[in-house]
């Protein structure tokens, strides 16, 4: 197997074993989805008219009906408080009447602009930074990348010291958001709090994950090593540090860390794969 394609692998293993939203598990298609960033290439986020209206054409005629009312039906009155409403229940028909993701991560985003309650900012925040794990086009995770970012950004104006919306801000970053100039941008985010507070775990980790999207194996080595310490059963972060070790040219160690995250696996195809894999790297 292709290094490319091996990657894509360890990609759907942590997919697999992560509990996304909507249960959606699958790799990233791209032949270098962990060590690319999506802030370097020429890609362009989707529009939200344009992601509302896809998944508006996949619904029934009656369903079709039924939102287009819905849409419509703010005219007068305390229009934010009709919309938080309209907001409300637009999301949870798509989260649970048709099971569509972008459209009630949509909805609860601009939901909770209307509140603009801390709280209400970084929970739609974080829903948007999870679910982009699983997308499988490119345009789409960037469009979910700067709907986080918009967000985190609007909770640090109400919260300037919550070190979680700064993680979060930065991660954005890193999965390719709009506004930093490169990964490196977020890095420094995230470098910030973790100068700051050492034993913050989520800064750790995504350091770890940024060090492997910008090429910096060592430091993603460093960093995942001490989640790990603190963290031994962090499956994302085990199938990384062994990416890592990989790429960084360490092969035994490698091979080690896959035979560790291989126990956490049940799907036969995948551990099909990662038994290939560490056989390779030990020849």
């Amino acid at each position: 197997m292709k290094k490319q394609q091996w990657t894509v692998v360890v990609s759907g293993v942590i997919l697999v074993l992560g509990l996304y939203l909507f249960g959606r598990t699958k790799p990233h298609p791209s032949d270098v989805p962990m060590a690319q960033s999506a802030a370097e290439n020429k890609t362009e986020p989707l529009s939200s008219q344009s992601i509302l209206e896809t998944a508006k054409s996949r619904l029934s005629p009656e369903h079709q009906a039924w939102l287009t009312a819905k849409e419509e039906s703010v005219v007068r009155g305390d229009v934010v408080a009709q919309k938080i409403r309209l907001y409300d229940e637009l999301a949870s028909f798509w989260k649970d009447s048709v099971h569509i993701s972008e459209p009630f991560l949509y909805y609860l985003g601009e939901k909770s602009k209307l509140e603009n309650s801390e709280k209400s900012l970084t929970f739609a925040a974080h829903l948007y930074l999870k679910q982009l794990k699983g997308v499988e086009q490119q345009a789409l995770q960037l469009w979910m990348a700067d709907q986080a970012a918009d967000l985190f950004k609007r909770a640090l104006v109400l919260n300037p010291s919550n070190d979680s919306s700064k993680i979060g801000l930065g991660s954005s970053y890193i999965y390719g958001a709009s506004g930093a100039s490169s990964p490196m941008e977020g890095i420094q985010t995230l470098l910030e709090v973790a100068k700051r507070d050492s034993t913050n775990m989520y800064a750790q980790f995504m350091l770890g994950y940024g060090g492997i999207v910008t090429g910096q194996y060592d430091r993603a080595i460093e960093r995942l090593n001490l989640v790990l310490r603190a963290e031994p059963d962090n499956v994302e972060a085990i199938f990384l540090l062994a990416e890592a070790y990989e790429r960084h040219g360490e092969n035994d160690k490698a091979a080690q860390w896959y035979e560790t995250g291989r126990r956490f696996v049940q799907n036969p195809e995948v551990l099909k794969e990662i038994d290939e894999r560490i056989k390779a790297l030990k020849h």
